[in-house]
């Protein structure tokens, strides 16, 4: 491996740490500092942290992946997330940011539940902290596999470290580099890592499938539609071959933009409510050159694989074959670091907010009551390192695809937080034995279609993505109960708490 490629691998990893540092310096001096950096992120740092931390390895490795096998049919997944997320900061951000201000200074998804639902306060934080955790420990594992995959593909037989494969070496460097400078610096070392993150993966996808198209062995955008012709004449469309069933399956992942903690978690943040819109346009921008950069990479790499001849045994390896072969060892570094920007993004977003769970929502709450701002930040990083080495055991199998480990978490967050962060924010006549309902409802149904199969085959059919009937039966479950169980006493706590 050229020495170019190192010198941008180590001055990337170099970087974060350092962020990690200064963030030490500046923002972990109380609980609402290492958790919501001071809810004092400006709109360019919270639109890419949020950007970046959605992301991960899947946009660079996942979805190009899907498209190169699928073609262009598979686009209809990013559209669906480009709607989604556009919804998601038009719906979700303003209200979230004032509400979670409003009910007690929440520094967590579950404490504004709580907070929001006082009569099933106890209850909810409970339930929300667990399905947090969990379904995180899969999705980081997700970023894990994307780390692994890079040094497994790039770096095979190069680098050996007391017997451990190459895949090994990969989950351990990624999540070293992340448990450093998450640890250290807490959620303003992660939002300011994310925005770093989020300027390299959008430079890497635009400069990626430009070269593909057009450098040498390219062809231009005629010769690469030809090739992909040649392969299927429907390789082009968006439409040819879609099923109503596949769209849904596809457009829905959108859905899952409402649930999502590690996202969700930086509205909260924004310096200000007015500077919402602000940081909404430039998250957008940001998410539609990146989704374009992808969708380019994954149609016009399979065209340039077949007109090179090259064998691409993973599919969602291209990213990382193309920057090998392609460009000097400096730039191959540096998309090297996008892919792992990707990937660090995300992790360290998810094992924040995890930290951040098992902090405030048990250690806190059954523990340490009295816990100092001092000792739950210290808890906090301990639990970063925890959540991080459950995420590296379930990563461990090298077979793991990154696309599929997303979706079930994705939809997991979807379903069972999608409709009660929506509700609890826009229907004052939902309580909190509807908020419970709509969390455990959410999540059972979508740990059930998945344990039998349904979501690769439904009643003799395609499959259907889980978060479909999840989301249905949250929302559902969330109405039906808030009709059935009216609670006097909680509306006038709401209505106490915000005369207070």
């Amino acid at each position: 491996m050229d020495m170019g490629v190192w010198i941008s691998l180590f001055g990337y990893f170099a970087l974060m740490i350092g962020i990690g540092v200064f963030a030490m310096r500046t923002s972990t001096s109380s609980s609402e500092d290492y958790m919501l950096g001071g809810r004092n992120l400006s709109p360019k740092v919270a639109a890419l942290s949020a950007g970046a931390s959605d992301m991960s390895g899947w946009l660079l490795l996942g979805l190009p992946g899907w498209l190169f096998t699928a073609g262009l049919g598979a686009a209809w997944l990013g559209i669906g997330l480009l709607v989604g997320a556009l919804v998601n900061w038009i719906i979700v951000a303003p209200r979230l940011r004032e509400q979670t201000v409003h009910y007690g200074n929440s520094l967590t998804i579950p404490s504004f539940l709580a907070n929001r639902f006082p009569t099933q306060a106890l209850s909810l934080r409970t339930v929300s902290a667990i399905v947090i955790v969990v379904f995180f420990a899969v999705y980081t594992a997700s970023g894990l596999v994307a780390g692994g995959k890079l040094f497994e593909s790039a770096f095979a037989g190069i680098i050996s470290v007391g017997g451990m494969s190459d895949y090994a070496v990969g989950i351990s460097l990624t999540l070293g580099v992340v448990l450093i400078y998450t640890v250290v610096g807490g959620f303003l070392a992660v939002s300011m890592t994310d925005f770093v993150q989020g300027c390299i993966m959008m430079l890497a996808l635009v400069i990626m499938p430009a070269v593909v198209l057009f450098g040498e062995g390219g062809g231009g955008y005629a010769q690469a539609s030809q090739t992909l012709g040649e392969i299927d004449p429907n390789f082009l469309s968006l439409t040819a071959g879609l099923t109503f069933i596949g769209f849904l399956s596809s457009v829905t992942w959108g859905l899952g933009y409402f649930g999502q903690p590690h996202i969700i978690v930086r509205f909260m943040a924004i310096r200000s409510l007015k500077e919402v819109p602000t940081a909404r346009n430039i998250g957008m921008s940001w998410m539609l050159i990146s989704l374009v950069g992808a969708v380019s990479l994954g149609v016009f790499g399979r065209a340039y694989a077949v007109r090179n001849g090259m064998d691409v045994a993973d599919p969602e390896t291209i990213f990382i074959i193309l920057s090998g072969l392609l460009f000097h060892p400096l730039i191959t570094g540096f998309l090297y670091a996008a892919l792992l920007a990707a990937v660090m993004s995300t992790i360290s977003s998810q094992l924040l907010v995890s930290s951040s769970s098992l902090t405030e929502d048990f250690y806190r709450l059954f523990l340490r009551k009295e816990a100092t701002d001092r000792e739950c930040v210290n808890v906090g990083r301990g639990c970063v390192v925890l959540v991080g080495l459950v995420a590296a055991v379930i990563a461990s199998d090298p077979g793991s695809q990154v696309l599929s480990l997303v979706s079930n978490a994705w939809a997991g967050f979807g379903a069972a937080f999608g409709p009660l962060i929506i509700l609890s924010l826009m229907w004052k006549r939902m309580n909190g034995a509807g908020a419970i309902a709509g969390l455990v409802v959410g999540a059972v149904t979508v740990m059930a279609w998945i344990s039998l199969g349904w979501n690769s085959e439904f009643m003799g059919g395609e499959g259907v993505y889980e978060i479909i009937p999840g989301f249905i039966a949250a929302w559902t479950a969330i109405v039906a109960v808030s009709y059935a169980t009216a609670d006097a006493d909680e509306f006038q706590a709401i209505a106490v708490q915000g005369n207070a």
